[in-house]
């Protein structure tokens, strides 16, 4: 009977010569579980680190994860409440008609026309490839900032070809995902993912072809070249001498608050790049060495010229471009400028008796425009509402009249 006994204990010897039989199997399985989700090629120890537990996220990091959630939880109830707005506007225009009809009058003929905008060869280019440099906040502005500069520049009196470059990453995908491609029914606005200066040549070709009408101003600007001159005080100045503007871009101006250069007239079959950026002046200078590096001519707002303000004279990437297509219809910064520049600011005409000596220095393209892009999509429908009451008082009184 003592026999069997060391039968009995054999068979772990064989155990051990397999090394992965089904004890150590079964030992193993919540192991291989665990870390099945380790890439295979990684050191034995990195495993067990693997396996660490991941430090907890910080108060503000799951506060922007539940507004992220509720952004996008409470999607289609914005789509349905500005398809009711345009419903609600549409049937008080359709009420205001009808009682304009009941009076015997004609609505068409009592709503001024207003008169069909004028393309003119002058090219506005965003520069957006900043998208490292910013919050995702920072480019909901920046979508913001870009619809309000379509929505200008359409409207406007004088409207130039509208671009803009660096079309990728976050700030297309959320009008992608977001906005359902709102930019693709924009018209006399471009978009490509390419760069700046592929972006000015496609505008440099399109001026050639379909520039437009040159208007008073432009024409002006041909008879009466002002030459490029640079100010004596650098707002920006850098240890490295400035190239020369390279000969094919020359016609490529850069809009830097930074700039030594003054902006004295629009040019046409110019194209002015307005730095998409917004991020609170944390990198400063950064546009305006971009086109330095690209050798391109640069040039600042003449604000301290001709506005006295009482807070800081930064202004959004949409007033710029509102800046611009005032200085086409006026002809005079001043006038541009004091139609533009938020009231809050406090902006008033400096005298042009040689007070602009010393002027404060003006920046403009690094203010965080407040509204998300979805808050500017009825504009247009807002402007309309403002109209319809208007005819309808002008009924009144041709009724009072007659």
């Amino acid at each position: 009977m003592a026999s069997p006994q060391p039968n009995q204990v054999s068979p772990p010897a064989p155990m051990e010569g397999v090394t992965s039989t089904t004890p150590q199997q079964t030992s193993s399985e919540p192991q291989n579980e665990a870390t099945a989700s380790l890439p295979t090629t990684e050191e034995p120890g990195a495993s067990i680190s693997g396996n660490a537990p991941q430090p907890p996220l910080s108060k503000n990091a799951l506060k922007r994860m539940r507004k992220d959630k509720e952004w996008a939880d409470g999607l289609e109830d914005r789509r349905r409440q500005r398809k009711e707005k345009r419903q609600d506007r549409r049937a008080r225009k359709r009420d205001q008609r009808a009682a304009l009809v009941a009076q015997g009058l004609d609505p068409f003929a009592l709503t001024p026309k207003k008169p069909a905008s004028i393309n003119v060869p002058i090219s506005l280019i965003f520069d957006c490839d900043f998208e490292q440099y910013m919050l995702d906040k920072e480019l909901v502005s920046l979508g913001s900032q870009i619809t309000r500069s379509y929505s200008e520049n359409k409207n406007a009196m004088y409207r130039t070809h509208l671009w803009i470059c660096g079309w990728k990453g976050k700030l297309a995908g959320r009008f992608r995902d977001v906005l359902d491609d709102m930019q693709m029914k924009w018209k006399g606005a471009e978009f490509i993912e390419g760069g700046l200066l592929e972006c000015a040549e496609k505008a440099r070709t399109k001026m050639q072809t379909k520039g437009g009408t040159v208007i008073a101003p432009l024409q002006k600007s041909l008879d009466e070249k002002v030459p490029w001159v640079r100010n004596e005080r650098d707002p920006f100045p850098m240890a490295e001498p400035e190239p020369a503007p390279r000969e094919e871009y020359k016609d490529v101006v850069y809009l830097s608050s930074d700039s030594p250069y003054t902006l004295e007239r629009l040019e046409p079959n110019t194209s002015y790049v307005i730095g998409g950026l917004v991020d609170k002046n944390r990198e400063k200078g950064l546009c305006y060495k971009r086109a330095r590096e690209m050798g391109i001519r640069t040039a600042r707002l003449p604000i301290g010229q001709y506005m006295e303000m009482q807070s800081r004279s930064v202004l959004a990437t949409n007033h710029v471009v509102e800046i611009m297509l005032k200085w086409l219809q006026y002809e005079n910064w001043g006038d541009a400028f004091l139609d533009v520049i938020p009231k809050r600011k406090g902006g008033q005409l400096r005298k042009q008796d040689g007070a602009s000596e010393g002027a404060e220095e003006e920046e403009y393209e690094l203010e965080e425009e407040e509204g998300g892009t979805e808050e500017v999509a009825d504009v247009e429908g807002a402007r309309e509402e403002k109209k319809a009451p208007e005819a309808v008082a002008e009924g009144k009184d041709s009724t009072t009249k007659s």
